[in-house]
């Protein structure tokens, strides 16, 4: 049995499904702040907190779990430098009590949902695991330091894990069972390809970056090319039992104007664009190495041309946008 926390989420609700179609039972725990309930199609749900010690303590004593797939966390960037104290409680002292609770029931594998944000304003890119972590934001510090706890406990408990730092995740679920739900949504694609499809603005953060075009440049990944880098992982954790950490990204840097271009080609649709100050903790330009994860683990992206993510992006928001569930 596989444990997954925070998989009513986006990337969680997409590992559940395809680790469910591979053969493994799993027991979903979401508390549904930024989660939905309907995107837990497959594996056992519990409504409730990695912080509520009696539920954890019943659930690792019920299943025999073999690994936590830890996602539950605050996201936004902006929120956690309004709101770090939000940040800095369910992203680190949750994530704390988590690992004390697995030592608790003896359960020694996890695989953790981290972030690019770490690296902060990178001095090379490609971003190789190798780069000095520096984080700029609240959001990229919190999950810095439960990479550090990881570590610590593996090396003080016998505790294993894999760490895997994304780029951006987008896109949606081929099938178009699931897909990208926020509540407030505050990523540029699905956030891009409402306003062309609904003829509104789109707000543009900076355009006086050192880029390009002047606008910041994003490595975007698949969300089903993430789920299947979680699944080998998962699979060599169990049967190796060793720690890694791994970059998941499509070494291809698109900028914020060329992400609209795409979307109005697409579409068939026109943007408006409307320029803005840049935000604070947005560094201009984060872009990813995913070699070691493919050298050692074989892994491939299979729909993470810029083309099929986008095309999956608006039959999602369309489909959304139909059935009035924005």
């Amino acid at each position: 049995m596989i444990l997954i926390t925070g998989g009513a989420g986006y990337i969680g609700s997409q590992v559940n499904k395809l680790i469910n179609e591979n053969g493994y039972n799993t027991i979903i725990i979401d508390n549904l702040s930024t989660g939905n309930k309907r995107m837990v199609k497959w594996g056992e749900f519990v409504e409730g907190d990695i912080s509520d010690e009696n539920l954890m303590d019943t659930v690792f004593n019920k299943y025999d779990i073999e690994c936590v797939m830890h996602f539950a966390a605050n996201a936004y960037v902006g929120e956690s430098i309004e709101n770090p104290n939000k940040y800095y409680y369910n992203n680190v002292i949750k994530s704390i009590k988590l690992l004390g609770l697995m030592l608790r029931n003896n359960i020694n594998n996890i695989i953790f949902s981290s972030t690019c944000a770490t690296y902060g304003e990178p001095k090379v890119i490609p971003i190789t695991e190798e780069e000095t972590q520096n984080p700029i934001n609240p959001y990229g510090m919190t999950k810095m330091i439960i990479e550090k706890a990881i570590m610590d406990y593996s090396n003080g408990h016998d505790i294993n894990f894999v760490i895997l730092r994304y780029f951006n995740a987008a896109g949606a679920d081929s099938s178009g069972i699931i897909g990208e739900l926020h509540n407030p949504e505050t990523h540029l694609i699905p956030k891009a390809v409402r306003a062309i499809l609904k003829n509104n603005p789109i707000q543009v953060y900076g355009n006086k970056y050192k880029t390009k075009d002047g606008t910041a440049i994003r490595d975007y990944i698949h969300v089903e090319d993430i789920a299947s880098a979680h699944y080998l992982c998962l699979q060599n954790l169990l049967k190796e039992k060793k720690s890694s950490i791994y970059n998941l990204g499509n070494g291809l840097g698109y900028s914020v104007l060329e992400i609209i271009q795409s979307i109005e080609s697409i579409s068939g649709s026109n943007a408006i664009i409307e320029f803005k100050s840049p935000r604070k903790g947005d560094p201009p330009m984060l872009i990813g190495s995913s070699n070691k994860i493919e050298n050692e683990l074989g892994w491939e992206r299979k729909y993470s041309k810029l083309d099929s993510i986008i095309s999956s992006a608006i039959n999602w928001e369309s489909y959304l946008m139909g059935n009035d569930e924005r």
